[in-house]
């Protein structure tokens, strides 16, 4: 069903219609696709300024971002490089037609050679990196790859190929780390693990993984499977990015048949409204420069699309789905008015989360 959704929206676009995202009353058009492409185009071989996570063993792992990774060193950070390639991968998949799609081709290919994704595999393996971009930018390095697995086109093969040994890099890492990790992580930043979870199983869904499938089912069903009364009321931290509440029940739709989810979601989350009334109003943004503090744009666009997934996973006649796409409306204004490019802290990845929402990449 999910592949199904992508084409019927490619298929949309190609064809010069408006695609309406109909949980949201948001237009989703070419000059929106436009603006997003140029945030990342601005961004992904931009080297400074630049925020590294980076063990030093020796003199010798001193040196610039372009040489420790050189597929993935602009955008501010490793994970935001990756996943600003994953935007320009799926609007050129959408929009193979626009003015913007042969400089986002471009970029991709200048980006992700044989050699260049050698010496990101090299990097990922050097000494006191086990830990290194766990979970999230592993996450998005998947999603990429599975991005470019569902992009029927010759040059986005050669570029999926390319990125084989570092997907097979990161796929074992998350398998060997699945069965130590005691605990689930709910924070509302990077180190979350219920977002992430929802990237990679999508991922292993794309790529037929059913072992990964299989030991995420399992992982997800223990940290998650008997949650009750997750306190959203305490929501949100002062510089989320990311709801542990709303992701964990976006998670576990994707486990869940539609029955067992809705029942999951009536002791996860009690305080849903049956009767269509206002539930979550979208989190305030205070200062758009401040690094952190711009993560709130991004909490109301990650809430957006996460609300639209858990409507998705119940049941046609849920009474819970008018408030759930009530909240997802609001949040959708709220965190698009923030994806402006005026400010490079939240510019070099904000217009990623836009995509990943108006595409309905997770449903």
């Amino acid at each position: 069903m999910r592949r199904f959704g992508a084409i019927l929206l490619a298929v949309l676009i190609c064809g010069g219609g408006d695609m309406s995202v109909a949980a949201t009353g948001t237009e989703l058009d070419q000059t929106q696709a436009a603006r997003f492409a140029r945030l990342a185009l601005e961004c992904v071989h931009r080297e400074y300024p630049n925020k590294i996570a980076h063990v030093l063993a020796g003199d010798s792992d001193v040196a610039p971002p372009r040489r420790l990774t050189p597929a993935f060193y602009g955008c501010y950070d490793w994970h935001s490089a990756v996943h600003g390639h994953w935007l320009l991968a799926r609007l050129a998949r959408l929009y193979p037609d626009a003015p913007f799609a042969a400089p986002a081709r471009a970029a991709l290919a200048r980006s992700l050679t044989v050699d260049n994704i050698k010496d990101e595999v090299v990097y990922l393996d050097g000494p006191g990196r086990v830990s290194f971009e766990r979970p999230y930018g592993l996450a998005w390095l998947l999603q990429l790859t599975a991005e470019l697995d569902e992009w029927d086109d010759e040059e986005a093969r050669r570029w999926r190929d390319s990125l084989a040994p570092l997907e097979s890099q990161a796929a074992a890492r998350i398998r060997s780390w699945l069965p130590k990790l005691a605990y689930p992580i709910r924070g509302g930043e990077h180190s979350q693990t219920a977002f992430a979870f929802g990237l990679i199983w999508d991922w292993a869904v794309q790529t037929g993984d059913d072992d990964m499938l299989a030991l995420l089912r399992e992982r997800i069903l223990h940290y998650y499977g008997n949650g009750r009364d997750c306190p959203l009321r305490w929501e949100p931290s002062g510089q989320d990015f990311l709801s542990p509440c709303l992701a964990e029940a976006d998670l576990l739709r994707r486990v869940l048949d539609e029955a067992a989810f809705g029942a999951w979601l009536s002791g996860f989350l009690p305080g849903i409204p049956g009767d269509g009334s206002s539930w979550l109003a979208p989190a305030i943004v205070t200062d758009r420069s401040d690094p952190k503090l711009a993560h709130i744009d991004g909490l109301n666009l990650s809430r957006a699309w996460m609300l639209q997934g858990i409507a998705a996973g119940l049941p046609a006649d849920d009474p819970r789905l008018r408030s759930l796409r009530s909240a997802a409306t609001e949040h959708t204004a709220a965190g698009l008015a923030g994806v402006t490019g005026e400010h490079y802290e939240g510019g070099h990845w904000l217009g990623t989360f836009a995509t990943y929402l108006l595409t309905r990449r997770g449903q």
